[in-house]
Order: structure tokens, then sequence, then C-alpha cells
């Protein structure tokens, strides 16, 4: 029992540890640019010396291996959560599910480049830290199965239309609304173009007669 204590103790320290440098790596990335986070400057950062960093982490590779891996399961959540429960009308379901993923990744430019753009030459992520980009892709996949799109190719348009208004975004108002006002409109075009009925019109009431307008 006391042995098991012990290694259960070390397991936390090691982690609260990693957790600590990946911290500071999504700090310096979000100062300097995903690419240009260092291992030294992270290492001092945490209050160790890099080859300590390395008993944790064995290159910067790794780090971002980690960071990937967080990233995308920290979207698995959000996605589950804020889908959970979506409109009936199909349209309005995937105005829904653009939405989501749209203003999460506006939020952090350093998060979405490293889930979404190949900017750091060299990396690759590990099959484990993949495995919930591919789980959020298949969920897309279904989810708009679902709502009546089951074309591969429309599937590819709509991840096209929603990551080119996300990077015309961050390039060019980031900060601002300039593209994140498009997006229910371009949600529309690919809505008509794969046949999606509209949402219902909304009509106003009607005033009884003799009322004042």
């Amino acid at each position: 029992m006391l042995g098991e204590s012990k290694r259960d103790r070390i397991a936390e320290r090691r982690a609260a540890t990693r957790r600590e440098i990946l911290d500071a790596a999504w700090a310096q990335a979000r100062e300097v640019g995903i690419a240009n986070i260092t291992l030294r400057d992270i290492a001092r950062e945490v209050g160790m010396q890099p080859p300590s960093l390395y008993s944790h982490f064995d290159s910067k590779n790794a780090v971002y291996d980690a960071m990937y891996a967080e990233a995308w399961a920290e979207y698995e959540a959000h996605a589950l959560a804020q889908l959970d429960d979506v409109p009936a009308h199909p349209r309005a379901a995937i105005h829904r599910a653009g939405r989501v993923f749209f203003d999460f990744a506006v939020a952090d430019l350093a998060r979405h480049q490293l889930m979404n753009q190949r900017t750091i030459p060299g990396f690759e992520p590990t099959a484990e830290a993949y495995a919930p980009a591919v789980r959020v892709l298949d969920h897309g996949i279904a989810f708009l199965a679902s709502q009546g799109v089951t074309e591969r190719a429309d599937f590819d348009i709509w991840i096209s239309l929603i990551g080119g208004l996300i990077d015309q975004q961050l390039a060019n108002d980031p900060g601002g609304d300039r593209f994140s006002r498009l997006l229910e409109r371009a949600i529309d075009m690919f809505a008509d173009a794969v046949g999606m009925p509209p949402l219902p019109q909304k009509h106003p009431t009607r005033r009884k007669a003799g009322t004042p307008r």
C-alpha cells in the first residue's frame, strides 16, 4: 500500500509538471507564434533547465504533439456540449454547427494554426494525438448526414467554406467580425446548393380591427 501511494504521488507530480510545461508552451505560442516556440524558453518559464524538460518531452515535436491532442480533445468536448440539442430544422442545425466551429477557431489563432494548418515544418501528429481529430471529423460527417447531406464532396465543400471564412477573419480582421457576419449567408448558400428546405417564414402578428398602430 505504501509503495502504491508513493507511485501515485510521483505520477501526480509528473502530471502537474507536464501540465505546467504545456501551459507555458501555449502562452509562448500565443505571444510569438505557434511555429516559434522554443524548449529553452519554455524551460525558463517553468523554472527548470532544458535537460530536465527532456524527461517530460523528448523533443519540441513531442510538445506540439501533446498540444495538438489537447486542442482537438478540447474542441471535441466543446462541440459535443454545444451540439447536444440542435434545432430540428436541418438548415438551423447546420447554422448552429458552423457557428460553433467558427467561434472556437477564431478565439485562438495559435490553437487554430496548430489544429488546422501546416505551419510547423516537419511536424506530424502521432496516431494517438490525431485520434481526437479523427473522431471530430467522423462526427461531422455523421452530423451532416443526419441533416440530409450524405455526399462526401458536399462535406468537403462544407469544411472548406467554414475554414476559408475562419482564415479570412484571422488574417484580415482579427478580433473583429467582418467575416463572422458573412457566416450565416455563406451557410445559407451551401444549404441552397445541397437542396435543404428554407426556414419557415415568420409572419407578423395581425392586429385586431380597431387596434391603434
